[in-house]
């Protein structure tokens, strides 16, 4: 048998060194995803560290979602802003296969690292960009944060209760649309690049991932001639029902009936097989036409009993349900810790967090093991020194200049 230590692990994106500039949530998901692929990820911040880390309590570096979004990366810091700084730059990218950024249109180019300059140094190098609204275009240079997106994107316009106001969507849901594109961005050129051995300037707007989740709402458009209304936690098109959040006797459910079989489902499972012949309900559309109707008979079964009963009868009859589940909950998920996609750590300035794994599962590769996240420029000897070979006067003389 062999020596496990001299097996090599397998990981599809072993090899790749990625040059990581990603800032708060979407350039840094990104290239979690690479690191947890097998990639080696190289993160480079100012001198002061990243946005995200100013939110970190006093006597730390870290916050939970740096935690989790920074797993398994190798951290320097680099100041673009000085000439030796960018020389720096330009010695790793010469040793890279991707480089990634979600500043502003332009940050780079005006520091003279952009596509351009990097592109005739290592003309493999796939250059990834994450932005609000492009890199051209109008809107090109209108700020965008998650916030500012939701609102022009049209997610806000639909979301919230029919008398209220435009609501934000909970999660910072457009930031991670844009870093899952632009992992899928990154892959896709570097596929392409084996094929052509040229790597590609890649883009992802992060207004334009999120306009096919609202299928919906632009249905409703087509169909009425009319913009969509806010519809609470009903269907965004209003066209199909039971759809809503109901109160349980001790918090709620969401439930969402699809088929005529699982409306027959939902009748019995809620002894009220009465309403199967009911003629308001007896297709999807009349139940459209009777929705406040059709949402008391439901209320009147859910609010007697406890959620998790609901969800099992539900279960048991084949109908999608799920309880509305609290943050606590979802950290201590059997489910996902069972499978691996969550994990108990002990951060060295945390302590004891869960942080996440990837989503995306390629069977029979290996697992990386889970390596917390680094504090500002830790790996700075190990990169300038072992990677590109800077004696350790050459490193603290860097530093002393402001370069690193």
């Amino acid at each position: 048998m062999p020596d496990p230590a001299d097996i090599t692990p397998r990981l599809p994106l072993a090899g790749v060194t990625v040059l990581d500039f990603g800032q708060i949530f979407q350039g840094p998901y990104a290239t979690l995803l690479m690191a947890k692929a097998g990639a080696d990820v190289i993160k480079i911040e100012p001198p002061h560290g990243e946005p995200l880390r100013r939110r970190a309590m006093p006597g730390t570096t870290a916050t939970l979602p740096f935690a989790m979004l920074n797993q398994n990366k190798r951290a320097v810091t680099l100041n673009l802003k000085h000439e030796r700084g960018r020389a720096l730059l330009f010695e790793m990218v010469k040793r890279a296969d991707v480089l990634l950024e979600n500043f502003s249109p332009g940050t780079l180019d005006e520091l003279g690292v952009g596509w351009a300059v990097l592109h005739a140094l290592n003309p493999r190098l796939v250059y990834a960009t994450g932005t609000g609204f492009g890199i051209s275009g109008p809107d090109r240079d209108n700020l965008a944060m998650d916030l500012t997106i939701q609102a022009a994107s049209g997610i806000m316009s639909v979301t919230g209760a029919p008398d209220g106001p435009p609501m934000k969507a909970g999660p910072t849901l457009v930031d991670f649309m844009g870093g899952i594109h632009l992992y899928a961005a990154v892959v896709t050129a570097l596929y392409e690049r084996d094929r052509s051995g040229v790597g590609t300037l890649c883009e992802v707007a992060m207004q334009e991932t999120v306009y096919s989740s609202l299928a919906a709402s632009f249905e409703y458009t087509h169909r009425t001639g009319q913009p969509p209304p806010r519809t609470g936690n009903r269907q965004a098109g209003l066209s199909t029902a039971p759809y809503n959040v109901y109160p349980a006797a001790d918090g709620h459910v969401a439930i969402h009936i699809v088929t005529e079989g699982h409306w027959k489902n939902l009748v019995k499972a809620m002894e009220r097989e009465e309403l199967a012949d009911d003629p308001r309900f007896a297709t999807n559309a009349d139940r459209i036409r009777h929705l406040d109707e059709i949402d008391a008979a439901v209320t009147d079964w859910t609010r007697t009993l406890p959620r998790m009963e609901i969800f099992a009868r539900a279960k048991a009859h084949r109908i999608p349900c799920a309880p509305v589940r609290t943050a606590p909950e979802i950290m201590a998920d059997p489910h996902m810790h069972a499978r691996g996609m969550l994990e108990r750590t002990d951060h060295p300035e945390l302590g004891p967090i869960t942080v996440p794994n990837s989503p995306l599962r390629l069977h029979g590769m290996d697992k990386v093991p889970l390596r917390p996240s680094p504090t500002p420029g830790q790996h700075n000897a190990e990169i300038y020194g072992g990677w590109l070979g800077l004696s350790a006067a050459e490193i603290a003389a860097l530093k002393a200049d402001g370069a690193i």
